[in-house]
C-alpha cells in the first residue's frame, strides 16, 4: 500500500472527471474502489468531499488515500471473472425497451421506477441489465446520461468507447436536445415561457443526509449563494383540464439534478405525483398547488423524456428518438381525452 498523498491538478489535466483523472495517473485503480473512496470521504478535492463525477480544475489539490500495490492489482485483474448474470425476466424487460439501435448507439424507453444506475439499496437498474443489450458486441453498452428513477423515457447508451466519448461531449456542450412531457397542477401562465431559477443542493434529514433535494435560488442571488448553479428551462402549456391540471412540454437547456421538478414546483405548478417537490397529499383543488389529482389518476410521477435529438457519433446525421408514454401516463391521457398526436411539431419554435 502507498501512503496518503496530495497531488496538484496540472495544466493539462483540467476540466475532466475525478475518476478519469485518477485512472489516468493510477491505471490499476478500478471504478468500484474510486466510488468507495468517495463514499467514505477518503478522496477529497481542496479538502472537501467529492464524487467520482466531480470535475477538476487546474491547481486543485486532490487528497489520495493509501492505494493498493499496482502489481497486486494487476494480478487480481488477471483472475477469471464471472460475468454478471441477468435473469431471463430482466433480459426480456430491457430488450423490450429498445427504441432504436445501430452498431454505435442504443436508445431505450426507460420504465418509470427503474433506476438508471445502482445506489444505496438499488440492486436492479439499467446499468446492471446492460449486458442483455450487447446484441453480439464484445462490450456491454455504456450509459452516457441519466434519468431519475421515477422518470420514464428516452435514455441513450453507447456501444463503443468512441461513441461514448462523442455523446458525452455532445451532452456536456449542449449539442443534444431533450423534450419532456409532464402533467402539472394548475395552468402555467403565460402559456409559453422560461424559468431561470438557480439550483442549490439542500442536505436531507436522514442520518447520512439522505433525501436531499434541490432548492431554487432567484437569479439575482445565484452569484452570492454558495453551491448554487444556473439552470434554465423552457416550458409550453399544451392542453389543460379546466384550471386543475395541464399537459406541458419541458425543455431543459441545462442539465441539473431534479431541474424540471424543482422549477415547476417553484412557479406553483408541481408535476403530478411528485411527492418530493409538490407534496404527497391530495392538495390540488384547482389553485395550481398539490401534486395529486385524486380519483383514477395515478399517484406515480407524471414526467416522461418524450424525445431526444443528437448528432450521430459516426455519421454526423441528426437522429431523433421518440418514446411512447408509460402506462400510468397513458391512462391519464385517456382519462382527459388527450392523444399523443395532439402535440405534433415543435412547441418551442417561437423561442429558438
Amino acid at each position: 500500500m502507498s501512503q496518503v498523498q496530495t497531488v496538484t491538478v496540472g495544466p493539462g489535466d483540467g476540466d475532466q472527471r475525478l475518476d478519469r483523472w485518477l485512472k489516468r495517473h493510477f491505471p490499476h485503480l478500478g471504478q468500484g474502489p474510486i466510488e468507495k473512496m468517495c463514499r467514505k470521504g477518503e478522496l477529497r478535492v481542496d479538502g472537501g468531499r467529492c464524487k467520482a463525477s466531480t470535475r477538476l480544475s487546474v491547481g486543485q489539490q486532490v487528497r489520495i488515500p493509501p492505494l493498493p500495490d499496482p502489481d497486486e492489482a494487476r494480478a487480481k485483474a488477471l483472475l477469471p471473472r464471472t460475468p454478471p448474470r441477468v435473469n431471463a425476466e430482466d433480459v426480456e424487460l430491457i430488450q423490450s425497451c429498445v427504441l432504436w439501435k445501430d452498431d454505435h448507439v442504443i436508445a431505450i424507453n426507460k420504465p418509470a421506477g427503474l433506476p438508471t444506475q445502482g445506489g444505496s439499496g438499488q440492486l436492479r437498474h439499467v446499468d446492471g441489465m446492460a449486458d442483455a443489450l450487447r446484441f453480439g458486441m464484445d462490450e456491454k453498452p455504456r450509459l452516457v446520461h441519466r434519468l431519475d428513477k421515477d422518470t420514464s423515457g428516452v435514455l441513450l447508451l453507447a456501444r463503443t468507447r468512441e461513441a461514448a466519448q462523442a455523446l458525452t461531449a455532445a451532452l456536456r456542450h449542449k449539442q443534444t436536445r431533450k423534450i419532456y412531457w409532464a402533467v402539472v397542477a394548475g395552468v402555467p401562465t403565460p402559456y409559453l415561457g422560461e424559468i431561470r431559477y438557480g439550483l442549490v443542493k439542500a442536505r436531507g434529514h436522514g442520518k447520512g443526509g439522505e433525501a436531499e433535494k434541490m432548492v431554487c435560488v432567484h437569479p439575482r442571488d445565484i452569484g452570492t449563494t454558495e453551491g448554487a448553479k444556473r439552470a434554465h428551462t423552457l416550458y409550453a402549456t399544451l392542453y389543460r383540464v379546466a384550471s386543475r391540471a395541464s399537459w406541458v412540454a419541458l425543455e431543459p437547456l441545462t442539465g441539473r439534478t431534479h431541474q424540471l421538478r424543482a422549477h415547476m414546483a417553484e412557479i406553483g405548478h408541481p408535476i403530478i405525483g411528485d411527492g418530493k417537490y409538490g407534496g404527497s397529499g391530495q392538495e390540488n383543488m384547482g389553485d395550481g398547488w398539490g401534486a395529486q389529482l385524486g380519483g383514477v389518476i395515478s399517484k406515480k410521477l407524471h414526467l416522461h423524456a418524450r424525445s431526444m435529438s443528437f448528432e450521430h457519433p459516426r455519421t454526423r446525421k441528426t437522429i431523433t428518438v421518440t418514446a411512447p408514454l408509460p402506462d400510468h401516463m397513458k391512462h391519464t391521457w385517456d382519462t382527459f381525452g388527450w392523444t399523443e398526436d395532439l402535440a405534433e411539431g415543435d412547441p418551442f419554435e417561437s423561442l429558438q
